[in-house]
């Protein structure tokens, strides 16, 4: 436990706030850059801590694993549904993101943050540089978070 009155987990509300301070000094663009990095990063270390760093295992494994360390029983980012691969594109299919929550419909946020943890964990554990995008979202009539991610 990182604190022994706390806990590990501090609020989404909280969190959102930082972005939102950062979108009104930085910018929206150069926020969602570093928000997407900062995920990356996150994301890179995760599959490491994972021991699934250059593993072989399927996208439904992979979907799993993620799903325990982000969703309910781990760091609560994410509900990470399914993943698929169609042709040479990975779709993480993800629900009650961080990034989503508390957010309007029709709003045009993007998921920065979790797209970044999400992609750079793909990207571990396959092996292989992607280049990642948020193509639907639960904000603007999908049913889930979409994020796609193509070999580069």
């Amino acid at each position: 436990m990182l604190r022994p009155t706390l806990g590990d987990f501090s609020s989404i509300i909280c969190f959102k706030a930082a972005i939102e301070g950062m979108e009104e000094t930085l910018g929206e663009k150069t926020t969602a850059i570093a928000l997407t990095a900062a995920g990356r990063n996150r994301g890179k270390k995760l599959a490491h801590e994972l021991g699934l760093t250059g593993t072989n295992i399927s996208l439904e494994d992979i979907a799993h694993k993620l799903k325990l360390a982000l969703g309910h029983d781990g760091t609560r980012l994410c509900v990470i549904d399914k993943i698929l691969s169609e042709g040479n594109t990975i779709k993480v299919y993800t629900a009650e993101t961080l990034c989503s929550a508390n957010e309007p419909q029709g709003s045009t946020r993007q998921c920065t943050y979790t797209l970044g943890a999400i992609w750079g964990a793909i990207e571990q554990i396959v092996g292989k540089r992607l280049q990642g995008k948020h193509t639907e979202s639960v904000l603007r009539g999908g049913t889930h978070d979409v994020f796609e991610f193509t070999e580069l």
